[in-house]
């Protein structure tokens, strides 16, 4: 067999991890290299990936052991090695290791020093104040602080951990990624649950922005080798999943387009020096009319494939800038295609926005629908009957947690 030009190994199983294997096999016809600690239903039975199982994948030193374990063997299949995370650890984990393994792997992340600088929200929202970027009225929390401190705005409030990567690995009862608290007292038990836990960083308190699911936004770009951007796509969220340990993570996004949007964000990521995918978390403020950034995750998000559904292949990108080093224009998404993690008939029952739900039937009607995991070249009888298992559970999920705003 001839040698390949470049094989992709991405790091992690879940959704984000097939979304992406499934971009290389769309665009190359290739299986994807699958590095992680255990088996996730996303990449389970599936012909387009190898799965390469490690233990204590998730802790430094057995990930760049792991990772120089099979360097050998996958640079006798292809001349280059493009590392892709999956979730916040492993972009953490691929950076710190960075000295070691990029003789080996390309890594297409930022430096260390801006991935700190971007994943504590402190440091980030400082960011956001020098560029010009709204974000909502916050508040920098510090374990050993008192709860019962005075806001400079009212309730709701919104809770959440500076440090994501940190909390990711802090495991307890009740476990949010995001709190959303309406009084004094809500406030106090959230903040007293996250510092019971391990997780002792520190705590960002923000003003709730109105709106239900419909003013949420995601801003999807790739950033090439010289920190240009090539590939920018707006995403209108539809629904969130209302399931408390996955609340924020997105299930139904329609793709969208605004160039105002576009240029801010361009400057902005260029004027940092960023450097591959970028994935922005965004609300629209109905008070003032602006867009306002809750983070930036330095990595695809969960439901990125939303971008390669509207016919902006995210393998593409990062193949053409990194492997053949070509300089393309900035493409802009404009396309309208609905991207769904749930089934789409939930997607309709539970789209309060009259607006956003015409337009979602209207793309069901149409045939412009996409789902991560459902792939028609990757559809044995076992996958087939455990992704319907899996979903069917979100019938009872929206029954049990959706609460529409008021």
């Amino acid at each position: 067999m001839p040698k390949m030009d470049f094989l992709p190994v991405i790091l992690g199983s879940d959704d984000n991890a097939y979304g992406m294997a499934r971009a290389f096999h769309e665009e190359y016809g290739i299986r994807s290299i699958v590095a992680t600690k255990g088996h996730l239903l996303s990449t389970m039975h599936s012909k387009i990936v190898e799965k390469r199982i490690f233990e204590r994948f998730d802790e430094p030193d057995a990930f760049a052991e792991s990772l120089l374990s099979l360097k050998d063997e996958l640079l006798g299949r292809a001349d280059k090695l493009l590392l892709i995370a999956s979730n916040e650890n492993y972009v953490e984990l691929a950076v710190r290791a960075r000295p070691v393994l990029e003789p080996h792997y390309i890594l297409p992340f930022v430096s260390e020093q801006m991935m700190d600088d971007i994943i504590f929200k402190e440091k980030f929202y400082s960011m956001c104040e020098e560029y010009g970027l709204d974000y909502p009225g916050t508040v920098i929390f510090k374990k050993g602080m008192d709860p019962h401190m005075e806001l400079p705005f009212g309730f709701p409030a919104v809770v959440k951990p500076s440090d994501s990567m940190r909390y990711f690995n802090a495991q307890f009862e009740g476990k949010k990624k995001a709190y959303i608290v309406d009084s004094r007292e809500e406030l106090v038990d959230a903040v007293t649950k996250i510092y019971g836990s391990e997780y002792d960083g520190t705590l960002i308190i923000q003003d709730y922005i109105p709106g239900g699911d419909e003013t949420m936004y995601v801003l999807n770009a790739y950033c090439d080798r010289n920190g240009k951007v090539r590939m920018m796509c707006l995403g209108h969220v539809v629904l969130e999943d209302p399931t408390p340990i996955l609340i924020g993570n997105y299930v139904g996004i329609i793709g969208d387009s605004d160039r105002k949007l576009y240029d801010q964000y361009k400057r902005f990521l260029e004027a940092i020096g960023f450097t591959g995918f970028a994935n922005i978390d965004l609300k629209y403020d109905r008070r003032d009319g602006k867009f306002k950034i809750f983070e930036l995750n330095i990595r695809q998000g969960r439901s990125s494939f939303f971008v390669t559904a509207n016919g902006y292949n995210m393998a593409k990108y990062l193949v053409e800038d990194r492997v053949y080093h070509r300089d393309n224009p900035v493409v802009y998404g404009d396309n309208e295609v609905l991207w769904h993690g749930i089934p789409l008939k939930i997607l309709v029952q539970y789209t309060t926005d009259p607006k956003l739900k015409a337009q979602v039937r209207r793309l069901i009607k149409e045939g412009k629908t996409a789902s991560t995991l459902y792939y028609d070249k990757d559809m044995s009888l076992i996958r087939r009957f455990k992704l319907y298992s899996y979903y069917k559970t979100y019938h009872q999920r929206f029954a049990q947690y959706f609460k529409p705003e008021a």
